[in-house]
């Protein structure tokens, strides 16, 4: 797929938050900056990227619609740039959340509408758990480009919490088709492990994939 959010990507971040009733009702906006985009373990981009988010929360339900989207600021070789939208539907259950996402990616030629199983979109369905400080998440691609119904889970903990500053640990596993694309197989494997440290709008994260024995350092910065 290649895809966003946030980081650690962004569209897990959404699913992991949105556990629990949601509080905030109405519109909300926002945008992160990234000195690269990483995706549960695989880095999508190697440059900076501009992450825009929309949502509109139902009042009284906590129903939450969202796009959130992922810009390159490098053009690439061949003056290619990244660019992907994903569009969320999330609905709580207590401290749980069921979300549908669509991640679309867009190259040269693509659709914006293009389900078919070569197309840019891929449909997800997830669910997110959180209690206290520790987070789940479960998910599996269940059309468009499905990737052979990749699936994907993770566990994050929260461990440090003091003087403004906060770390969590996660680790998750995904089908290498997907995860780690460079393997060519549908082995499910651990490719996303590693540990974030966050104060006030600032993030910054370590990520290893020991499937694909790569390391990344992201800078993150909330607006």
């Amino acid at each position: 797929m290649k895809k966003t959010v946030k980081l650690l990507c962004l569209s897990t971040a959404m699913i992991i938050g949105a556990g629990g009733s949601a509080k905030a009702e109405g519109f909300k906006i926002g945008a992160d900056l990234v000195s690269n985009y990483i995706w549960r373990g695989a880095q999508l981009d190697n440059a900076p990227n501009v992450q825009p988010a929309l949502s509109y929360t139902f009042p009284g339900i906590g129903v939450v619609i969202g796009l959130t989207g992922s810009y390159g600021i490098v053009e690439h070789d061949g003056g290619f740039r990244y660019q992907e939208i994903d569009t969320n539907l999330t609905v709580p259950i207590g401290n749980a959340s069921l979300t549908l996402t669509n991640y679309y990616v867009h190259n040269s030629g693509s659709k914006t509408f293009d389900f078919t199983s070569d197309g840019p979109n891929t449909v997800e369905l997830s669910l997110g758990y959180s209690y206290e400080n520790l987070s789940l998440l479960g998910a599996v691609n269940i059309a468009g480009n499905v990737f052979d119904n990749a699936k994907y889970v993770e566990a994050g903990y929260k461990f440090y919490d003091k003087d403004g500053y906060s770390a969590k640990a996660f680790a998750g596993a995904g089908n290498e088709i997907e995860y780690a694309a460079e393997k060519g197989t549908n082995h499910f494997a651990v490719v996303n492990t590693g540990i974030s440290v966050s104060k006030d709008r600032y993030t910054v994260s370590f990520v290893y994939n020991p499937d694909t024995e790569h390391s990344y350092l992201v800078f993150d910065a909330s607006f």
